[in-house]
This record gives C-alpha cells, sequence and structure tokens, in this order.
C-alpha cells in the first residue's frame, strides 16, 4: 500500500529529471496524502507536470463514492474500477519518499522508505476525469425549481499501482508502490507494458520518523528527519 508520500525536491530538479515542466506553482509536501491536489505527469500532456486529486474516481462513479488510492498491478488490467484508464489513462507519479507503518509491539510506527540520497522517483499510475451530475447555478426571481443548471466541472483524479515489496519494504508492509525504471517511465505513458515488479532494493533504505506524520494536517521539513526507534 502507498497511502502517504513525499515531494520536495526542488522544481527545477524534478523538471530536469522528468523532462516536463510546471504550469501550475510547486508546493513542497512532506506528508502528501489523500484527497490532496498533486503533481503528476499524465500520458495526455507528458511535457507537463499537473495537480490532479489523489484518489481514483472511475467515470461511473456516484458523488459520495471514495477515490482509490491505490490499484493492484497484478490485477489493474481485469478490474472494472482500472481496467479503461490502464489502457487510456496513465499518469507518472513523482516523488522522493513513501511513508508505511509497522507494528513494533507498542502500537504502530511510521516509516520512511527513500533513496539513499533521497532522489526522485516515479510511481506507476492512472488517472481519471470524472463528472459530476449538473448543478443548480441559481434561482430564478421566485426561488422555483424552473432555475438554469449549469454543467459541472470535471474532476481530474489518480491512483499509484502497488506490487509485492522489496527486501527494504517487506519488514513495514505487504505491498509498496510500483517504482518505475527511469528508463521506462516513457513507455509506460505510452501504453507498452513494463515491469510492475518490486524496485531493487539497492541504495533504498528505512527509517523511523516521528509519529507526526500521522496527521495529514502536519505538513513541515521535520516529518522526514530520522528519530530513534
Amino acid at each position: 500500500m502507498c497511502g502517504r508520500y513525499s515531494l520536495f525536491t526542488p522544481p527545477s530538479e524534478l523538471e530536469s529529471r522528468f523532462d516536463a515542466t510546471f504550469k501550475v506553482d510547486f508546493e513542497p509536501r512532506y506528508n502528501a496524502a489523500p484527497s490532496q491536489q498533486l503533481p503528476v505527469i499524465t500520458d495526455e500532456a507528458p511535457e507537463s507536470f499537473q495537480r490532479l486529486e489523489w484518489g481514483l474516481l472511475p467515470e461511473w462513479a456516484d458523488e459520495s463514492d471514495e477515490g482509490y488510492i491505490n490499484a493492484r498491478a497484478e490485477t489493474v488490467d481485469e478490474k472494472p474500477a482500472f481496467a479503461e484508464a490502464y489502457e487510456r489513462r496513465r499518469c507518472i507519479v513523482p516523488a522522493d519518499g513513501f511513508y508505511e507503518w509497522a507494528d513494533r509491539g507498542d502500537g504502530k510506527r511510521p516509516y520512511r522508505v527513500a533513496y539513499e540520497d533521497d532522489r526522485p522517483f516515479g510511481m506507476a499510475g492512472l488517472w481519471e476525469r470524472w463528472t459530476p451530475d449538473t448543478q443548480q447555478t441559481g434561482l430564478d426571481a421566485f426561488g422555483s425549481e424552473d432555475a438554469d443548471h449549469g454543467e459541472a466541472d470535471p474532476i481530474e483524479t489518480f491512483t499509484i499501482l502497488t506490487t509485492e515489496p522489496n527486501s527494504v519494504v517487506e519488514p513495514l508492509h505487504h505491498r509498496m508502490a510500483v517504482i518505475l525504471d527511469p528508463g521506462e517511465e516513457r513507455a509506460w505513458l505510452d501504453g507498452e507494458d513494463v515491469p510492475l515488479d518490486p524496485a531493487p532494493t539497492e541504495e533504498f533504505r528505512s527509517y523511523p520518523v516521528s509519529t507526526a506524520v500521522n496527521d495529514p494536517a502536519n505538513d513541515r521539513p521535520e516529518l522526514v528527519r530520522p528519530v530513534a526507534e
């Protein structure tokens, strides 16, 4: 599972790493969480970063449905919620670390997983454009039900693919985000079959962080710093 991650790499480095430019303001995230608007690169516009909401809503979803934050790589081409997006709407979700919680006997403790040098990487994702039901834009002079109804704006959402954990993540959780090989990121966006296997463990590390990361309202640099176990 991937339910929180970080992205605080300077935007100029992200633009160079992913060969894409920011069309929107960049905001460092030390505790990116579901339902937030976060930078992604879509197959529709691979030359730029866009902000999409984390939590994929299929086009047939109801307004009350919660978005899918993760999709299993092993079945993503079969599940109704993801199959069409897998074929037609792929994205890359940039990150420079992610969090997992492990039970250490006295409750679950958060750990951050990242490269030793905190360099950014791309997680495999899918995206959707979901349009709510039409919305009422105003009442007539008498407040009648004959008021005009406007067309609701579409909402663009994304999900992150997960796979079996590598040896760094396995002690923490039974799933991990699919981290794409940099040389296969464009192939992923182009709809090609690429390996969705666990990332190699070389250069990866995990370390305990403050329990303040448990609350998505907390988003500050201190969250990525190691703490004593």
